[in-house]
């Protein structure tokens, strides 16, 4: 598979010494040690054989499409991408840590469906050592099973064979190959649970505890972007991308053993920013916003922070890391953008629409000062004296995609324009929503003919016709449909307006409009939703949206309101 890169070795099977490359490899084979290396690509699951000695990365089948996954030491789950996601577990299952409800110990070989989560709207699934953790973020309730004898799922209890609630007012959990958990509560105080003889709770204390213990930071919990727990000790990194570590030197190398989360001084002195971070079983992995690679702890029994190496131009798309058992790690190019980022990034490539220029950049007026929330020519003049030409095209990336490339830099702009926290408080498809059929700012006007009884009635005349005028923007539905692209590229300049032709009910074409802007259908209670969904299946190919966006699940999107 020509997705997935990698470093390292395993127990000198992949390698045949302890000496790195200096270039990341394209990996087709894995040692039979390597159990743990999985990964969903257009909602195929994918994971290593690890009967076979030389085993290529395939996918299991006979699955509905998986939306995510993850792994603790040897064993996993996936989320299902229906209309009701299900979860599935599989691979070691000698503490009952996938949750099946039955007696058996045996290694589970293929996802299976844990049914005692079928009614829990599990979202996010968080495997550790010999246990697991579950996260419902509409019920704010985490669900666990498995072994507990240090702690392990934050309860005064034993081993838990069986699916159980454990803990309520929950907005993030964080795991890994470990037999400790953070938790992040809904009054944004952290907590940490389980083994702790390495000082890896980050809290001060040396002490194992069975119940969540409170971890104070020096910045607030919504400043995290993530967080990895490993053997004895644990990483988290900022959305500024500052990193902390706690817990022993030998899985840190940070210089010394901490009983503190602190901030990694090389990198602060270098003034590099992080943008990704990985655990292993005593190692850890760091991607940096210049791209190089870093490993700290006793990654291949080498126990120093070290730079491996630099991602290639051909490699910067590879941005989720995946560690596997003792010393190697996976890149993987990680499909995280939203459809409606994806096609408005094209906006970038090819300035379709544009109406202004930014250092001879098209870019669209309107979208500018959405997004910024100031004046285009206020916009335009501090960024043309105060900013480099890269930095404007890292800005821009967010303003189109919600994308942060540069951290620093790019969140030291936002802040000039009162944007404190970009990645929580200003989102695209928010932005968007405020221009959704908004008649001041709209360039131009869809025709939709209110004929839904044209077939029923007798008496049909074309000129009784009521017609519905919708205000929409031009460069936002050349961006997401192929069709309006085309017409507007063909299209008078001059002309304001055209008709719709689908012959597609006027609510269905609202909601189409809609999810042209945010990625979301707003399904009301009296919402006729089959027929909407029925007339979605033509509508999209009519419209010629995004081949990608998976037509049977875009109302796993829908909300009430």
């Amino acid at each position: 598979m020509a997705f997935v890169k990698g470093l390292g070795t395993n127990n000198g099977n992949w390698k045949q010494n302890n000496n790195i490359n200096n270039t990341l490899e394209t990996v087709n084979l894995f040692p039979e040690e390597v159990t743990n290396i999985i990964y969903v690509q257009n909602g195929k699951l994918y994971q290593t054989n690890p009967s076979s000695f030389q085993s290529k990365l395939k996918a299991f089948e006979n699955l509905p499409p998986m939306k995510c996954v993850d792994s603790g030491f040897y064993h996993f789950f996936a989320i299902s991408d229906e209309e009701i996601p299900k979860v599935y577990g599989w691979g070691g299952n000698g503490d009952h840590q996938i949750g099946l409800n039955n007696n058996s110990t045996t290694r589970v070989d293929k996802p299976t469906l844990v049914q005692a989560l079928n009614d829990k709207k599990i979202d996010s699934v968080h495997p550790s050592g010999y246990s697991s953790l579950l996260l419902s973020s509409e019920d704010q309730i985490v669900y666990g099973c498995g072994q507990n004898s240090s702690g392990d799922l934050g309860i005064y209890s034993g081993n838990q064979k069986s699916i159980i609630k454990l803990h309520e007012n929950v907005v993030k959990v964080f795991s890994g190959h470990s037999e400790h958990s953070f938790i992040i509560k809904t009054d944004g105080e952290i907590y940490a649970f389980g083994y702790n003889h390495d000082g890896q709770y980050g809290n001060g204390t040396i002490l194992t505890q069975k119940t969540p213990q409170k971890v104070k930071l020096e910045f607030a919990a919504e400043e995290i972007s993530k967080m990895v727990s490993g053997y004895k000790m644990s990483a988290l990194l900022t959305t500024d991308g500052r990193l902390f570590v706690s817990g022993s030197n030998n899985n840190t190398s940070f210089g010394s053993t901490l009983i503190k989360f602190t901030e990694y001084n090389q990198f602060k002195n270098q003034k590099k920013i992080i943008k990704n971070i990985a655990a292993g079983y005593g190692y850890l992995v760091y991607l940096t916003e210049d791209n190089e690679i870093w490993t700290g702890g006793n990654f291949n029994g080498n126990n120093s922070l070290k730079k491996i190496t630099n991602l290639s131009e051909n490699e910067l798309s590879f941005n989720t890391i995946r560690c596997c058992d003792f010393s190697s790690f996976f890149l993987f190019r990680s499909e995280t953008k939203s459809y409606l980022s994806q096609d408005l990034g094209k906006l970038l490539e090819n300035g379709h629409f544009s109406d202004c220029k930014i250092k001879n950049i098209p870019v669209h007026k309107l979208l500018i000062e959405a997004r910024l929330d100031h004046d285009f020519d206020e916009i335009s003049k501090y960024l043309e004296e105060s900013c480099q030409l890269k930095d404007i095209e890292n800005l821009l990336q967010w303003i189109y995609c919600d994308e942060i490339r540069n951290q620093k830099k790019t969140i030291e702009i936002l802040n000039h324009f009162g944007i404190q926290k970009p990645q929580k408080t200003k989102l695209l498809k928010n932005d968007l929503r405020k221009l959704l059929f908004d008649e001041e700012t709209s360039d131009f006007t869809l025709v939709v003919q209110n004929d839904e009884n044209e077939d029923d009635n007798e008496d049909y005349d074309e000129e009784d016709i009521e017609e519905e005028e919708l205000a929409v923007h031009k460069f936002i539905l050349a961006a997401r449909s192929g069709l309006f692209l085309g017409l507007f590229q063909n299209l008078d300049k001059n002309l304001k307006k055209v008709k719709d032709y689908s012959k597609k009910s006027l609510d269905t074409i609202e909601l189409l409009i809609a999810f042209l802007y945010t990625d979301e259908i707003p399904i009301t209670a009296d919402t006729d939703q089959e027929l909407v969904k029925e007339e979605f299946e033509d509508i999209i190919e009519y419209y010629q949206l995004n081949p990608k966006i998976p037509i049977l699940n875009i109302f796993d999107q829908c909300s009430l309101k």
